[in-house]
């Protein structure tokens, strides 16, 4: 029986190209794995959330619409964390990767609570349960104080994990002129209505 042959690797292409006479590697080719086989992710938290919110059901399904609640981000101790928020206070808002603790399970098929009773697909939602119970939330960046961050407009839980901070670039992550798919049938999106497009 013939064995398939193994698909050509696509031609490099350059995002950045090294410097001149820098010789170009391939990092990629010193770590490789079948599809199939299982790789082990490990993190840390950075830190936790300080929030009123309690309950899962007391969340804004979508902060930014809703009465914006302030929380705080206190970043661990004994990592030098007070340096990597050097500058962060210039912006005006933050990504806040996380990791939403309390999830138990997930299904492929979810039925959003605004719109058509229509069963979706989970990753044309914003359901919080996951495969991976990782969440991401752009807030607003009130202020720093050492470790702490003032945030508002979010939607955590209290005693939420952080995995990671990043800056808002609203050149590099705005689109205006972006689709929402099956949202935008609904017609949600032109009354700025909260809507959870998942849960």
């Amino acid at each position: 029986m013939s064995k398939e042959k193994p698909a050509s690797l696509p031609e490099q292409r350059w995002g950045r190209k090294p410097a001149k006479g820098t010789p170009a590697k391939n990092y990629t080719d010193d770590f490789k794995h079948a599809g199939d086989d299982a790789l082990e992710i490990s993190m840390q938290p950075i830190g936790v959330v300080h929030s009123s919110y309690r309950e899962r059901f007391a969340v804004p399904r979508q902060p930014s619409l809703d009465d914006a609640q302030e929380a705080t981000i206190e970043l661990k101790a004994g990592m030098n964390l007070d340096q990597a928020v050097k500058d962060l206070d210039g912006f005006s808002h933050i990504w806040v990767i996380y990791w939403m603790h309390l999830n138990q399970g997930w299904n492929t098929m979810v039925t959003p609570p605004r719109g058509p009773k229509v069963k979706r697909g989970l990753f044309a939602t914003r359901a919080p349960h996951r495969p991976n119970s990782i969440g991401l939330s752009a807030v607003r960046l009130i202020k720093v104080e050492g470790r702490i961050l003032h945030i508002q407009g979010h939607d955590m839980l209290d005693g939420t994990p952080v995995l990671d901070i990043k800056p808002y670039l609203p050149y590099a992550d705005a689109f205006p002129d972006a689709s929402s798919g099956w949202v935008d049938e609904t017609g949600v999106a032109e009354m700025k209505e909260s809507i959870n497009t998942g849960s």
